[in-house]
């Protein structure tokens, strides 16, 4: 059985990239569903219905384990999937699979602390408060979800969500540096005239981000820290596959690329991050 990495496009390979650093010898599967991208925008059960759609084909495709390497699937699917579906389809495929997402292990790099930790609120004044930003799409910042699982856990750091409708496309497409470098300053300063000044972190809460990380660490001060996903979301795999021996992976190394839209080569952008052309075989 093999690690499934599931995003509506290729941002999902920030965290595939790392996943193969982190599990050389395992069989991983990766699935862009192209044909659907971008999701952001899309009305919450388009958005479950996508994402169950894409883990079954991975489970189909001998997949055990799915990540669901987009915050969006991870922000509004993922929970209705493991309390609806995921049970239903281990039955069906005779083998346990689970679905997981990105968004708890980034919260517990973000917090310091582990997922199942709540403050104790004690009614006292904090002194300090230290700021996150957090650039994600549209669904996501609806979702409110950085902004609720933060709170629970650190009542000294306020969260700030700035939206970018559309970068997640142009990164997709393989649009000009340029052009992406103006997007992204945009939204950083737009973050930074809503809460009057830079944040003291900054989460990329969407994985396409990751690729053009060195243009939101360029527009940023120096002393705002980036969160970066693939890290955080590899350690937590880890831990899961201590906690869980029933998942037997495959030893084989093997690397399947699918995608729901355009087979072949990807844009140029994709290549230089991958550090080889990529090509991906229809799903």
């Amino acid at each position: 059985m093999a690690i499934g990495v599931f995003d509506s496009g290729v941002g999902g390979l920030t965290v595939h990239r790392e996943l193969t650093r982190r599990f050389p010898g395992r069989d991983l599967v990766y699935l862009a569903d192209q044909a659907n991208a971008p999701i952001g925008s899309r009305s919450g059960e388009e958005i479950v219905e996508i994402t169950r759609s894409g883990c079954e084909r991975l489970f189909e495709a001998g997949a055990s384990v799915v990540v669901l390497a987009c915050n969006t699937a991870s922000a509004v699917a993922l929970r209705r999937l493991q309390q609806t579906w995921v049970g239903e389809a281990a039955r069906r495929h005779r083998r346990p699979v689970n679905v997981l997402g990105i968004i708890v292990p980034t919260i517990e790099a973000a917090t310091g602390l582990p997922w199942t930790y709540e403050a104790e609120r004690l009614g006292d004044k904090v002194e300090a408060i230290d700021i996150t930003g957090v650039f994600c799409t549209a669904a996501t910042a609806i979702s409110r979800v950085y902004e609720i699982e933060i709170d629970k856990r650190r009542e000294d750091l306020a969260v700030f969500s700035e939206p970018c409708p559309g970068l997640a496309g142009l990164i997709e497409l393989g649009a000009p540096t340029e052009e992406l470098r103006v997007v992204v300053a945009d939204h950083v300063d737009a973050l930074r005239r809503r809460i009057g000044r830079h944040p003291d972190t900054a989460i990329l809460g969407c994985t396409h981000y990751e690729i053009v990380a060195d243009l939101f660490a360029a527009a940023l001060p120096d002393t705002t820290t980036l969160i970066h996903q693939p890290s955080a979301v590899a350690d937590a795999l880890e831990r899961y596959f201590d906690r869980h021996p029933e998942y037997a992976l495959g030893d084989g190394g093997r690397r399947t690329f699918l995608t729901t839209g355009k087979t072949g080569p990807q844009s140029d952008r994709v290549s230089q991050f991958w550090g080889a052309p990529l090509s991906f075989e229809a799903a």
